[in-house]
């Protein structure tokens, strides 16, 4: 990439190589050299086509063996580089900053009433906390398995007291905003978050659906936590807050659409007549760790009687399934025929000819993915799919019920908001019904809805 950096009234010509987020590699043309530490009041990037003048930096060298004198940080404004280079757009560290007025103005609107029950949680909790620190600092000394032995015994007891009282403190959470228009849950949740932020990352479930390292919730990563659904954290609060909310029902209905999954597809197996030899075409969309393939495959009968297609827009997604894949296969000794497709819905909405590109296949699935589309973007998506189901096929697709009892839960402890249905929107996102049979499904807490569609054999082929 041609870049330039000026000191005083010189531009000097240089090349500039993606390094890391916040800093570009430098290689000095025409015979220039520059000692470590050297200050440049602005450098030029050309871009697709365009130039973006950046402010300070400094020159930080170190040994290259491709001709890099060094690094460029930059000393004020701080660059996104990532979303520079690769989305052409201009983002500053600080950036957020700006809107630190306006956010702190909204404690104004913030209702009393919410904010003594966030006063007193936040009490309540700190004491609790100074309690299991408390007894962790007393058995700190003792050897790795009596120190385990010991914060079992006092999660299995006192934990569960403390478990009880979050589950009491959050019912009056849900009476408190249950009159709330969405303006406002969104408003009194961040301010809920902001008091309670320290108590919430302590717990690495918590930590991760509100950082959102991925940059959206419910990436591959929480769903291996909830499955896990295990006490993780550096303390013993930490593990409480972590296991609190991988019990509650929302995280019970994730673990039960797998089992679903894992059930359907012999089923459908059965029910459709393969040729000798010929295996179920499936295709998982937004497919997460796709631990699913792991209760499917328990036979050696079974490596042989699937052929799966992976679909994910996050690459870490498919990794993290491609490394499940491989411990399977491992552990077996038998190979899997999966492939991957690092695709997004865009993708999927735009390309005309999707069939050719993707094939068809006897049974499509997606548990989460709708949970964050829009009707419209919605009813595109489940119809694009019905397309790639062969003729006597089936579709699973997942949505979480607008009586989620762990909704108010999700998104003010959590910031996970969810666009939730009835069984009626949900059966209206299908145009092709026709063509179709189609039922609503629910697993046992009644938090998960299954959209279940049949593709009748004399359906047309599109």
């Amino acid at each position: 990439m041609k870049a330039s950096l000026t000191l005083g009234k010189k531009e000097i010509p240089v090349d500039a190589r993606y390094a890391s987020r916040y800093s570009l590699l430098i290689r000095f043309n025409n015979g220039n050299s520059f000692t470590d530490g050297t200050e440049f009041s602005g450098l030029t990037v050309r871009v697709n086509g365009s130039s973006e003048k950046l402010g300070r930096c400094r020159l930080i060298s170190e040994p290259n063996i491709d001709g890099y004198a060094g690094r460029v940080t930059f000393m004020e404004d701080v660059y996104d580089l990532q979303s520079l280079i690769f989305d052409h757009k201009v983002v500053m560290l600080q950036s957020s900053f700006f809107n630190i007025p306006l956010i702190l103005g909204h404690k104004q609107d913030i209702r009393a009433p919410f904010k003594n029950y966030t006063a007193d949680l936040t009490y309540d909790l700190n004491v609790y906390k100074s309690f299991f620190d408390k007894l962790d600092a007393e058995h700190a000394d003792e050897p790795p398995e009596i120190r385990e032995a010991v914060q079992q015994a006092v999660i299995n007891t006192e934990g569960r007291e403390f478990m009880k009282f979050l589950d009491r403190r959050l019912t009056e959470l849900e009476k408190l905003v249950s009159g709330f228009s969405r303006e406002e849950h969104e408003r009194h949740g961040f301010y809920f978050r902001k008091q309670l932020w320290p108590l919430i990352v302590s717990a690495p479930f918590m930590a991760r659906t509100n950082l959102k390292p991925r940059g959206y919730a419910g990436d591959s990563e929480m769903m291996s936590m909830i499955y896990s659904n295990d006490c993780w954290g550096d303390s013993t609060f930490a593990k409480l807050m972590h296991k609190h909310p991988v019990e509650h029902p929302a995280a019970q209905a994730v673990r039960n659409r797998r089992v679903f999954i894992a059930k359907k597809l012999p089923q459908v197996r059965r029910k459709i007549l393969l040729a000798r030899g010929e295996r179920l075409k499936a295709l998982s969309v937004a497919c997460g760790p796709a631990r699913e393939i792991q209760d499917v495959t328990v036979s050696e009968k079974d490596f042989d009687r699937y052929h799966f297609t992976l679909l994910d827009q996050d690459r870490h997604a498919l990794l993290d399934a491609a490394k499940g894949v491989d411990r399977i296969e491992k552990k077996s000794g038998f190979k899997l025929k999966v492939d991957y497709l690092n695709e997004s819905v865009r993708t999927m909405l735009t390309t005309p000819k999707l069939k050719s590109r993707w094939g068809q296949f006897h049974f499509i699935y997606s548990m989460g993915l709708f949970d964050y589309l829009t009707p419209p973007v919605a009813k595109a998506v489940l119809n694009k799919l019905y397309q790639l189901l062969k003729p006597g096929g089936e579709m699973v697709i997942g949505n979480f019920h607008v009586s989620n009892p762990s909704r108010t839960y999700m998104e003010y402890w959590l910031d996970w908001v969810l666009y939730y249905r009835n069984e009626q929107d949900f059966m209206d996102l299908f145009q092709e019904a026709r063509s179709g049979d189609t039922q609503v499904l629910f697993d046992d807490t009644g938090v998960q809805m299954f959209l279940h569609i049949k593709k009748r054999e004399d359906s047309r082929q599109q």
